[in-house]
């Protein structure tokens, strides 16, 4: 049994898997990532959702010192402090006011188009990464009344947020929002021109309309025509339209984690399994 759990030795067909890992606090030194490489990573992906682009530079000239020194090619994926805590069967509103500081009564959001979007009994989730109002770091809401600009909400579960930003995910809404966001602009046409980067993910694909929009996009910043774009299908309008996307795509990304907001997790592995057929073929 112990033989199975040694790594496979460098005579052996390398694997068609290929794993991607998000540089982040803990990995950012030469010591991690080389590791991180000699354990097979294959791609190194950077989150500009947090941190500032200072930071994401000096994890990238260490990822190159690494390279370097092991010899092990890696490619490299661009996307896209405080604590709040929430008490279950209390209220939370959420508020396009991004003046406001955000509490355990008030959450401030970036997306004034949330209350023409929602209605009484939909649901929200907000968080980091997982979103399922069960695993103690994301809030699972449930919408009560839209008053104006701000959508009330009653907190279903316990939980404390951590951190500088965070995610609103809306449950099977489709929301109308821009495929690159100003932000994403901002970072890909100086830090992504500056370091050429290989590959975007983008986020929420829910068209082949958002993969042409985000291919003009790069084919005007000049280095970046080459780039290659990856489509994140992470709800049910993006898996719906899966064929035409995937037209579109250089590859697929399936988000299994928040697919499983919008489906039961039977129906998610129901659904991976036809589209990775696809991608095969």
């Amino acid at each position: 049994m112990a033989s199975i759990l040694e790594p496979s030795k460098d005579s052996f067909s390398p694997a068609m898997t290929k794993i991607v890992g998000t540089l982040g606090p803990n990995s950012q030194s030469v010591g991690v990532i080389s590791s991180c490489l000699k354990a097979r990573m294959s791609v190194a992906r950077f989150d500009f959702s947090w941190h500032d682009p200072e930071y994401h530079q000096e994890t990238l000239e260490n990822l190159k010192a690494v390279v370097k020194l092991t010899k092990k090619l890696c490619a490299v994926v661009n996307k896209s402090g405080q604590a709040i805590s929430l008490k279950e069967d209390a209220t939370i509103v959420l508020t396009s006011d991004e003046g406001l500081e955000a509490s355990s009564e008030l959450f401030p959001i970036n997306f004034d188009g949330l209350p023409k979007a929602v209605k009484k009994g939909d649901t929200n989730f907000i968080g980091q990464y997982l979103f399922t109002g069960s695993e103690t770091i994301s809030a699972w809401l449930e919408v009560t009344e839209v008053n104006g600009n701000n959508v009330v909400c009653l907190i279903k579960n316990s939980v404390t947020l951590t951190g500088s930003l965070f995610t609103l995910y809306a449950s099977q809404i489709s929301l109308d929002l821009p495929t690159i966001s100003d932000k994403d602009n901002k970072f890909i046409s100086t830090w992504g021109v500056q370091n050429k980067i290989d590959f975007l993910s983008l986020s929420f694909t829910r068209n082949a309309e958002d993969m042409r929009h985000a291919s003009k996009f790069l084919s005007n910043l000049g280095d970046l025509y080459q780039t290659q774009i990856f489509a994140k299908i992470e709800n049910v309008e993006g898996l719906n339209q899966f064929d035409e996307i995937l037209k579109e795509a250089s590859g697929i990304i399936l988000s299994r984690g928040n697919l499983g907001i919008d489906l039961p997790p039977e129906k998610v592995s129901l659904n991976s399994e036809p589209a990775i057929i696809l991608l095969i073929l």
